[in-house]
Order: C-alpha cells, then sequence, then structure tokens
C-alpha cells in the first residue's frame, strides 16, 4: 500500500482528498500510509471505528477501501472512501472494490444507508458512485491548499443499493468480528 501510494494517486495539479496527505515527498507518503492505518487500528472502538482493506488485482495490491461507522447499532449507517493508485485507474477497480464493500454494509453488517462524499470536480469518483445507486445528499464547503471547494455528499439506501447491485460477494468469518463493530453477533 505504502510504495503504491508512494508511486502517486492523483495528477499533482489537483487535490481529490479533505487532508492534501499526497502533497508529501514519496517517502513521507508512503510513511503516512503505514501510519494511518496503524492509527485507525490502534484506536478501533465499538462505537467509532474505521477498517482500511488493501484491494489485490491477480496478486498486486491496486488500492485501499475504507469503511466507518459511528455507533453503528444505532445509526444503522457506514461511510466509505477509497483511492487507487493511478497506474491502476480507470479499469474498473473502483466500482467493484466499492460495490464489495456496499455489500458487507448491506449484508453482513445490515445497515441502512451508506454515505460518501467527493469534490466536484472529482468526476470518477461522482460517475461510481452513480453507478451503484448513490443520491446527491448535500454540499459542504472546504478549504484544500488555501482554496475553497465544494464537496458533495452521497448516500446510498438499502433499497437503492439493491436495484444496483453488481457485484456477487462471499462473506466469510464476519461473525466473531460483529462485536468489534458495535453490533451484537446474536
Amino acid at each position: 500500500m505504502a510504495e503504491l501510494a508512494a508511486e502517486g494517486i492523483h495528477d499533482p495539479e489537483v487535490m481529490p482528498f479533505l487532508v492534501p496527505w499526497t502533497d508529501r515527498p514519496p517517502a513521507e507518503v508512503a510513511r503516512g500510509v503505514i501510519q494511518r492505518h496503524w492509527l485507525k487500528l490502534g484506536s478501533w472502538e465499538p462505537q467509532e471505528w474505521s477498517l482500511n482493506l488493501s484491494v489485490f488485482h491477480a496478486g498486486v495490491v491496486v488500492g485501499v477501501q475504507s469503511i466507518s461507522a459511528r455507533d453503528l447499532a444505532i445509526t444503522r449507517e457506514v461511510a466509505t472512501g477509497s483511492w487507487l493508485g493511478r497506474r491502476h485507474q480507470g479499469q474498473g477497480f473502483g466500482t467493484e472494490m466499492r460495490a464489495a464493500v456496499l455489500h458487507l454494509a448491506f449484508v453482513g453488517l445490515d445497515v441502512e444507508e451508506a454515505t460518501s462524499a467527493a469534490f466536484v470536480d472529482n468526476h470518477a469518483s461522482h460517475a461510481v458512485s452513480r453507478k451503484l445507486g448513490y443520491r446527491p445528499d448535500g454540499f459542504d464547503r472546504r478549504v484544500i491548499r488555501g482554496a475553497m471547494v465544494a464537496d458533495g455528499r452521497l448516500r446510498l439506501s438499502r433499497a437503492d443499493w439493491a436495484r444496483h447491485r453488481t457485484t456477487s460477494v462471499t462473506i466469510e468469518g464476519l461473525a466473531p468480528c460483529l462485536p468489534l463493530m458495535g453490533i451484537s453477533s446474536a
């Protein structure tokens, strides 16, 4: 993951992330990926967690897909985020990895809604969201690199996900993990 991120995730002229972590030198980007991964695992609580999943194709890591929640047993809502190595973009991996994590959310975790967000000029991310059934959910004003950008919020209901479901996914071994996610395994 770290090496892939250090190779580049996006055009350096554009910043698709709320935190401009990719503006650093490659070695610092790589270290930051590892530090964030361990930070999220180390701060995991059933009431608030974030799972960063490595995505592989043909044995090669192509990106990261995350899913997170706060008070999942009550809110029944997760948020997703992702990045792909630049050389793996435009090949359908973004759609497949988000579809897989949405299956985990709706089938494995029994959520009612999933959220995501992308800057309005991030057309690739918005295309993936539309393809999977997300609907616009408003905008937030953000400051990135000293300039205001519009961050488009997106929301996917269980019903919309069912209508746009594209991937066959098998979930194995989830039951023992459910209490760690704040859900009773019964």
